[in-house]
């Protein structure tokens, strides 16, 4: 069990009185939570108005051999649909900088997007002159297309090809780029199963003065085997490490098919003021499913369990 998300201990009414005070804190988490979809998912998103609020931001990733179009054609169907389109922005797919400057102006003419994620992608070297996501923001594109949030990639718990010296440097030269140019500047993770490698990283991002709201990445429900696929290609180490030498840490994964632990330890850590801290669902076991998940987290009775996680309570 995380040590962040053991179980508060004192009388009957003073433990009663902290676990309604977390059961509100994980339904804010859950009301202000984003999801994240492929462009196949284009036409899935229609049956989950059924449990996402109007502007709920969806993050709309960039698979290996998708095209630039299928980006903006998914992005306009989430504006469509009245919720908020996030689309992920790989520098190393992008040719030229003609390229960057009409990806840029369709996605805000056709799409109306307002926020992007920039990453580095999934290419072992550039297609173009953009080799990471700050050679992105140093363009000066996204401010003459008047994009003012930017989302970035962060990975608390070290990236396979990039040295931990490497991310904390370039996390420190966001921060100071964000603070020049004026622009809301957001840190969405990779996904993690342990909640102190993401804590511990956070309160040194803190300290490099990044003030915003921290994003955690987090697997929403989906089969064990598929988890750890992505957190393989990811780079989830120290979480699976963690497990591997915890057998109960690995038993409760199994157990829960869902983020419960890591997202009651995240809404604590909002309660002590180590925050502002919000979530993001990567959509492992479908987008529908993730949506429902959320819907019910944030509108449906918690039951708060002694082991660190919570239930839904049934209708």
């Amino acid at each position: 069990m995380n040590r962040s998300s053991s179980p508060a201990t004192g009388s009957p009414a003073s433990l009663g009185r902290a676990r309604s005070a977390e059961a509100v804190a994980i339904a804010a988490l859950a009301r202000d939570a984003s999801v994240e979809m492929t462009w196949h998912n284009a036409p899935d998103v229609e049956a989950c108005l059924t449990f996402l609020r109007a502007g709920t931001r969806i993050y709309v990733s960039f698979i290996p051999g998708q095209s630039w179009r299928e980006t903006i054609s998914a992005c306009a169907a989430v504006r469509a649909a009245g919720l908020e389109p996030v689309p992920h922005i790989p520098a190393r797919e992008i040719a030229d900088a003609a390229a960057l400057e009409d990806i840029a102006a369709q996605l805000v003419s056709k799409a109306k997007v307002r926020r992007m994620l920039l990453i580095a992608g999934d290419r072992a070297t550039s297609i173009g002159p953009y080799a990471q996501s700050l050679d992105v923001m140093r363009s000066g594109v996204l401010e003459r297309h008047g994009i003012r949030e930017v989302s970035v990639a962060a990975h608390p718990e070290g990236h396979p090809r990039v040295a931990v010296a490497g991310l904390r440097r370039a996390e420190r030269e966001k921060i100071e780029w964000a603070s020049r140019a004026g622009i809301d500047l957001t840190f969405l993770t990779q996904f993690f199963f342990e909640t102190e490698p993401f804590l511990a990283w956070a309160r040194e991002l803190r300290a490099l003065g990044a003030h915003a709201k921290i994003v955690a990445g987090l697997a929403g429900p989906a089969r064990l085997s598929t988890l750890f696929k992505y957190a393989l290609r990811c780079g989830a180490g120290a979480s699976i490490r963690a497990l591997g030498a915890r057998p109960a840490s690995f038993a409760g994964l199994v157990a829960e098919r869902g983020p419960e632990r890591m997202v009651r330890a995240i809404a604590r850590a909002n309660l002590e003021g180590a925050g502002p801290f919000g979530i993001h669902l990567y959509s492992f076991g479908g987008l529908e499913r993730t949506c429902a998940w959320m819907d019910a987290t944030a509108h449906c009775p918690l039951t708060l369990d002694d082991d660190g996680g919570f239930a839904v309570e049934e209708p």
